[in-house]
C-alpha cells in the first residue's frame, strides 16, 4: 500500500472545538496560579497598609480588564492563532512582533511554565515531603537536580502530551481544573470569612492609615507612588496571561464574538476573586501576619487560622489544583504563538505544521523541552523578573496599535470596537508606562537585563528575515 503524503494525513487548518465557556476557562485558568496566595506579603511590606494592598489589586484589576477590553477589538479584527504576536505584527510590523515572540519563547511563557510547575511540586511536598526542593537527587559540582524540579518536568511533559493528542483533551483538563479551583478559591474565601474573620483584626488593619503610610521608608512623600508601582509587579504577574484565549482564536467557535468576550469574562472573574481574597486576608490576619508570613505564603497562614492544623493541607491541595490547571493553559496557548511565527518564517519551520489531531505538535514539544531546561536551570524566577518591563512594553505597544490602526487602516472590519476608546486604552498606556519607568529607576538590576534579552532578538530577526515565509504567512514586513 502506498504511503500517504503529509498533505493527505495532516489537516489543512485548526478545528473550531472551543466554546465561549472553554475560552473563558482558558483565560481564568491561565491567570490563577500560586501568585494570589503569595504576593500580597510583599505588597504589604512595600506599601505598609491595608489601603495600599487593596489599591494595588484595584489598579491591577483595572489594568487587566482595560487591556482585555482593548484586545477584544483586535480579536474581532484578526481572529487568528497567535494572539498578541499577530496584533503587534499588524499594527507595527514584523520586528516588534518577532521581539515579542522571541521573548515569549525564551522566557515569558516557558519561564512561567517552569515556575508554575515547580510551585506545583513545592506544594505537593507538603503532602509528600520526598518531593521537596530540599531533596537533592543529583549533584555535579555546582549543578544539582532536586525532586521538585523532576516533578515539575513530569507535569510539563504529561500536559504537553495531552495537548499533542488534541485540543479537546487539553480543553477538558482546562475547564474541569479551572472550575474546580474557582470553586475552591470561593470556598476558601467564604469559609475564611466565616471561620477565621476577626472584627478586631479588621479594625486594626484599617486603623491609623496615615500613621502606617508615614512609617514606610517612603513616608508620605511622592516617593510612595514609585513604591506602589513597584509593589504592583506581583499583582500584575498574578493577573498575567489574560490574553490566552486570543492565542487560540482559530480554534474558538464564532471567534469575532467569543474571543473578546472570553478575554473580558475571564479577566473580570479572576480580578474580582483576587480582590475579595485580599479582603479576606485582611479580615483574618493582622498586617504583620501578612507581611511576615512564612515564605510569603499568605494563603497558608489564612487557611491555618480558619482550619487550624488542617489549613496547610487544604492550601496545598488547592494550590496543586490551581497550578496544574495553570500549566495546562500556558502549554495550550503558548504553542499557537510559535505556530504563527513559523508561518511568517520567523521560527523553526516545523512549528508551522499541524499534526493529525490539528494541533501544532512540534511547537508544543519544542516549548516543553525549553521549559524543562529552565526547570533544571533553577533560574526561571530571575528570568521572569528580568522581563517584567519587557512584558509591559509589549502590552503598551499592542494597545497603542489600536490608535495606529484606527488612523492607518480605518477600512478594517471592526465587529467590535474597544469599550471606552480612546480613554480606557489611553489610561492603560499611561499607567503601564508610569509603572515601567518606576521599575527602570527602582529595580534597575532586573529591568535592564530584561531589555537586553529582548534586544538580543534583533540580530536573530535579521538573520531569519531572508528566509522565504511559508504559505499563509506575512509576505513582507509592514513599515
Amino acid at each position: 500500500m502506498p504511503q500517504q503524503s503529509p498533505s493527505e494525513t495532516a489537516p489543512s487548518g485548526f478545528r473550531r472545538s472551543l466554546s465561549l465557556l472553554d475560552g473563558t476557562m482558558l483565560v481564568a485558568g491561565s491567570m490563577i496560579g500560586s501568585g494570589i496566595f503569595i504576593v500580597s506579603a510583599d505588597i504589604v511590606r512595600m506599601t505598609g497598609s491595608a489601603a495600599g494592598l487593596v489599591l494595588v489589586w484595584l489598579i491591577s484589576g483595572f489594568m487587566t480588564i482595560a487591556g482585555a477590553l482593548s484586545y477584544a477589538e483586535f480579536a474581532a479584527m484578526f481572529p487568528k492563532a497567535g494572539g498578541q504576536y499577530v496584533y503587534l505584527r499588524e499594527a507595527w510590523g514584523r520586528l516588534p512582533a518577532f521581539l515579542y515572540g522571541w521573548s515569549f519563547f525564551a522566557v515569558i511563557q516557558t519561564g512561567s511554565i517552569a515556575a508554575v510547575g515547580v510551585a506545583f511540586a513545592k506544594f505537593a511536598a507538603y503532602l509528600m515531603p520526598a518531593l521537596g526542593d530540599d531533596r537533592v537527587l543529583l549533584q555535579l559540582g555546582g549543578f544539582r537536580i532536586n525532586a521538585a524540579q523532576c516533578v515539575s518536568i513530569v507535569v510539563v511533559l504529561v500536559l504537553t502530551f495531552v495537548n499533542v493528542c488534541g485540543v479537546n483533551y487539553g480543553k477538558w483538563i482546562q475547564t474541569v481544573f479551572t472550575i474546580a479551583k474557582i470553586a475552591a478559591v470561593l470556598a476558601l474565601i467564604v469559609l475564611g470569612m466565616l471561620l477565621g474573620a476577626n472584627a478586631s483584626v479588621w479594625q486594626a488593619n484599617w486603623g491609623g492609615l496615615w500613621e502606617r503610610a508615614a512609617a514606610t521608608p517612603q513616608g508620605l512623600s511622592l516617593a510612595l507612588l514609585p513604591a506602589i508601582a513597584v509593589a504592583m509587579v506581583g499583582a500584575l504577574f498574578s493577573s498575567d496571561s489574560w490574553h490566552s484565549a486570543a492565542s487560540v482564536a482559530d480554534e474558538i467557535r464564532n471567534p469575532r464574538r467569543n474571543v473578546g468576550l472570553s478575554l473580558f469574562l475571564g479577566a473580570a472573574l479572576v480580578c474580582s476573586l483576587y480582590l475579595v481574597a485580599n479582603l479576606m486576608y485582611l479580615a483574618v490576619l493582622p498586617l504583620d501576619g501578612i507581611a511576615l508570613a512564612a515564605s510569603d505564603r499568605v494563603g497558608v497562614a489564612a487557611a491555618q487560622v480558619a482550619f487550624g492544623s488542617a489549613g496547610t493541607v487544604v492550601m496545598a491541595l488547592l494550590i496543586m489544583v490551581s497550578t496544574f490547571g495553570c500549566v495546562n493553559g500556558l502549554v495550550l496557548a503558548g504553542a499557537r504563538v510559535y505556530y504563527s511565527m513559523a508561518r511568517d518564517g520567523l521560527f523553526f519551520a516545523r512549528a508551522a505544521e499541524l499534526n493529525r489531531k490539528a494541533v501544532p505538535g512540534w511547537a508544543l514539544w519544542a516549548q516543553a523541552v525549553w521549559a524543562c531546561l529552565l526547570c533544571l536551570s533553577g533560574r526561571y524566577g530571575d528570568l521572569l523578573d528580568y522581563v517584567i518591563l519587557a512584558t509591559l512594553i509589549f502590552y503598551v505597544l499592542a494597545i497603542a496599535g489600536l490608535f495606529r490602526l484606527r488612523r492607518t487602516r480605518p477600512d478594517l472590519d471592526r465587529p467590535y470596537r474597544a469599550f471606552g476608546y480612546p480613554w480606557l486604552p489611553a489610561l492603560y498606556i499611561l499607567l503601564a508606562t508610569a509603572i515601567g519607568l518606576s521599575l527602570l529607576v527602582w529595580k534597575p538590576a532586573y529591568t535592564w537585563p530584561g531589555l537586553l534579552i529582548v534586544l538580543l532578538g534583533v540580530p536573530v530577526f535579521y538573520t531569519l528575515r531572508g528566509r522565504e515565509p511559508q504559505r499563509g504567512g506575512v509576505a513582507a514586513e509592514r513599515e
